[in-house]
């Protein structure tokens, strides 16, 4: 079989596999994952249900796939707002509160967060444990790498920067996302919310004197 050949057979294969996860993330939205069968993702798909089962194996590891694939989005928008903030800044206090609101506006706008947390809470049953710390590491991942360097760096006082991430988190973008309805927050409510959690953060873990 010459290149062409074989690059149309990959291009067809990886064209499958996204229609098959497209297709069973929206049949786990709609209809939950013990109620979506196999055949229906085959059917949504348009592709044959053997097909299914020889990319994925069964209907467990689709779901963690559908997974996997969507926390990926989320992955990039932290990484993103990692770059855009806290690599070259003039001013600490702006830059933490310039990232948080970054995350909550595409949060907000993104459907492939939406889906990942009504997946992960509604599906908890049928995802491994690994799944859930795994996401938390790699979320928590980059932001760890930077308090380590704002502590090499004098900016701050981080014994624990894996602690510290779980602080700040729990302080800002946590705190805006577990308000009795943070769809209803304008503007300037997540803008005060992500100022003042960041503000406490920065007091106590301030730099030793």
């Amino acid at each position: 079989m010459n290149t062409i050949e074989n690059k149309k057979v990959r291009k067809g294969s990886l064209d499958k596999r996204t229609k098959i996860i497209a297709a069973a993330r929206e049949l786990f939205l709609s209809e939950g994952f013990n109620q979506s069968s196999v055949d229906a993702v085959a059917h949504r798909a348009g592709v044959s249900k053997r097909t299914v089962y020889d990319y994925y194996g069964d209907k467990q590891h689709l779901l963690l796939t559908v997974m996997e694939e969507t926390s990926a989005t989320v992955l990039n928008m932290i990484e993103q707002g990692i770059s855009d903030h806290l690599l070259e800044f003039d001013d600490l206090e702006q830059a933490l509160i310039l990232f948080c609101e970054q995350i909550v506006v595409f949060a907000n706008g993104s459907s492939d967060y939406k889906a990942l947390i009504r997946l992960a809470m509604v599906e908890v049953a049928n995802l491994p444990e690994s799944f859930y710390e795994d996401m938390d590491r790699a979320t928590e991942e980059g932001i760890i790498k930077r308090f380590i360097a704002f502590g090499e760096n004098k900016l701050l006082n981080i014994p624990d920067p894996h602690m510290a991430t779980k602080h700040f988190a729990a302080l800002t973008i946590l705190l805006v996302f577990n308000q009795p309805n943070p769809k209803d927050l304008d503007q300037k409510q997540v803008k005060h919310i992500i100022t003042e959690g960041v503000r406490v953060f920065l007091r106590a873990y301030a730099p030793m004197m």
